[in-house]
């Protein structure tokens, strides 16, 4: 959530600035699966300094496993597996990061703003910078196939983000990458939050009452069959948890598109309780103890802030007790 804020906020900064601002979703084919072992292991040595029993862990962890293919009752013989960090484990995520950090590098180096997230990576940039997007794309590109990571130009994404006003000012030629026309889209999804060219986080809205109100009608078919704490416990599932999922980002949207989420509460809330459609929906949402959406909305807000600030001072005070003890 934190990773989707920064990227949103620095996007909105840049046009009430004034700019332009461009946003490219790379696309890696089984990025995960296609890590080279001993050049991971080489980068854990020699950029992180893992050495000794620490680097034993890592060879430990990383060697040793097998894979086969089952069909019914037959399966094939199991085969070492040479490539590839485990999905679905916690290092997994954190070995990928440390294995393309100086992709990262590469790309601050064309004046351009990266950001990863376990095998997504996204590029953006202003009108002010002065590098070219395609020329940091191809160079991104090289330096994959150089460490055996396998891109896929075809599904990259490239949106134009501007104001409501300068929405005619968007480029609309593609670029290219690698031997790929990429055209630019009016709407990307990033890391599970749509993403607008005028961020105004309407598609997002749209995406999350669609899907709220479909699980809805599923549930209100199953009311009769429920109890009302089992009945809360899949709404807070499958409803409360799409409304409240990186909501920090709809901080400023429009009354009209922040009314939109809270008919998806009301609704929630008026099938808890079996209310008519007349009845007040204040006192229910008070029962249920359910904020209201702008209410909500600074709320995640506040929380994010406070964990980045607890992550922050917990930071300083090792750095102060290292300084001390020494």
């Amino acid at each position: 959530m934190l990773l989707i804020s920064k990227v949103i906020g620095d996007i909105l900064l840049a046009l009430d600035s004034g700019n332009l601002a461009m946003l490219s979703l790379l696309d890696l084919s089984a990025g995960f699966d296609t890590v080279d072992h001993h050049s991971l292991l080489q980068r854990l040595r020699t950029s992180y300094g893992f050495c000794g029993v620490v680097l034993k862990w890592f060879m430990s962890y990383q060697t040793g496993r097998t894979q086969f293919v089952r069909t019914s009752a037959t399966a094939s013989l199991p085969l070492p597996v040479v490539h590839g960090v485990p999905q679905g484990s916690v290092l997994g995520p954190i070995l990928f990061l440390l294995y393309v950090a100086d992709l990262l590098q590469l790309i601050r180096r064309h004046q351009l703003v990266p950001h990863a997230y376990a095998d997504d990576t996204q590029i953006y940039c202003f009108c002010t910078s002065t590098s070219s997007p395609t020329e940091c794309a191809d160079a991104v590109l090289s330096w994959m196939r150089a460490n055996r990571l396998q891109a896929n130009p075809s599904k990259t994404e490239v949106l134009w983000c501007s104001s409501g006003r300068r929405q005619h000012q968007i480029p609309t030629t593609s670029a290219r990458i690698s031997i790929v026309d990429v055209l630019p889209v009016s709407l990307v999804r990033d890391l599970g939050v749509h993403i607008d060219s005028d961020v105004a986080m309407r598609s997002h809205v749209t995406a999350t009452v669609r899907s709220c109100f479909a699980a809805l009608r599923q549930l209100r078919s199953l009311r009769r069959c429920l109890p009302q704490q089992a009945l809360l416990t899949l709404i807070r599932a499958l409803i409360i948890s799409k409304v409240d999922y990186c909501c920090s980002v709809l901080v400023g949207i429009s009354g009209h598109i922040s009314d939109r989420l809270q008919s998806v509460l009301n609704a929630a809330a008026r099938l808890v309780f079996s209310a008519r459609r007349s009845e007040r929906i204040t006192p229910l949402l008070h029962d249920l103890h359910w904020l209201r959406v702008p209410e909500r909305i600074w709320f995640r807000l506040c929380d994010s802030i406070c964990r980045v600030a607890d992550v922050e001072g917990r930071r300083h005070m090792r750095s102060s007790a290292t300084v001390m003890c020494l």
